[in-house]
């Protein structure tokens, strides 16, 4: 018997009807639902990119799990699957005939405590009002740059179409193993956006005496960062093997979903 773990978006009504229809759909099946990831053999997560953000996490812990996430949101980047298709692509799943795609994550270790990101870490000063920061960068235990200004977004390649676009960095196709390393209002005219190669170890500090920042990963995760603390950030070992519909194409998402080369004027 297949077991599968159902996540969902309890504030949205339509993330609470299709978790209860598909519970009882995977009941007609002879599929189990199980409490936590680390019993199942895939998982549904009903939602916008918010609920995987959040979700992602505890799935990533059971490697051989594969995760259909369904958009009950509004931009749906990630949870790619449309509410009309969700059984037609459960189906193509159960019977092996379906695509996916492997999400790396970024492993962050802050005060010897480790946590991971899907998107991005973001560095940032503490307020609006706030001095800039200054913060040195190494890459594999070598002087990299300073940057300094409002902050840094260190982002994935799933993270490079988020806040990093926001900020003015590149767009990387979502199956590469690269990290993207955007300047937040930066100081220095001449300091851009820089993508590097996946198998880089960095190593960053606030070099400012006496200053206080924040890393905020995710969007969620808010820690206070000290000047002289280390922050240690690679690609982790685990990954997030997430299910794609069988028709889609990269560039056509970026044309539905961020308008990407169309003519607005």
């Amino acid at each position: 018997m297949k077991k599968v773990f159902i996540e969902f978006n309890t504030s949205k009504l339509l993330a609470v009807q299709l978790a209860k229809d598909s519970k009882k759909y995977f009941k007609e099946k002879n599929i189990e639902v199980v409490e936590t990831p680390k019993e199942a053999d895939f998982a549904v997560i009903i939602g916008g990119d918010g609920t995987l953000l959040r979700a992602f996490k505890k799935l990533i812990k059971n490697r051989r799990l594969y995760t259909i996430a369904i958009n009950a949101g509004n931009l749906g980047f990630l949870a790619e699957i449309k509410k009309e298709n969700f059984y037609e692509e459960i189906e193509n799943f159960l019977l092996g005939n379906f695509k996916s795609e492997k999400r790396n994550i970024l492993e962050i270790k802050i005060r010897n405590k480790k946590y991971y990101a899907l998107n991005e870490v973001a560095i940032l000063k503490t307020g609006a009002t706030s001095k800039v920061l200054k913060i040195k960068f190494n890459s594999n235990d070598e002087y990299m740059c300073d940057y300094k200004g409002d902050g840094v977004i260190v982002a994935t390649p799933t993270g490079s179409t988020a806040y990093s676009l926001s900020a003015g960095g590149p767009i990387l196709k979502s199956d590469m193993k690269a990290i993207v390393i955007t300047p937040i209002a930066p100081h220095n005219l001449n300091t851009r956006p820089i993508v590097i190669g996946g198998e880089e170890n960095l190593c960053l500090e606030i070099e400012d005496k006496n200053r206080v920042g924040q890393i905020i990963i995710d969007g969620e995760t808010n820690i206070r960062l000290k000047s002289g603390e280390k922050v240690e950030i690679k690609y982790s070992e685990k990954s997030l093997k997430l299910v794609i519909p069988r028709d889609r194409n990269y560039y056509s998402v970026l044309r539905e979903k961020l308008k990407w080369g169309d003519n607005l004027c």
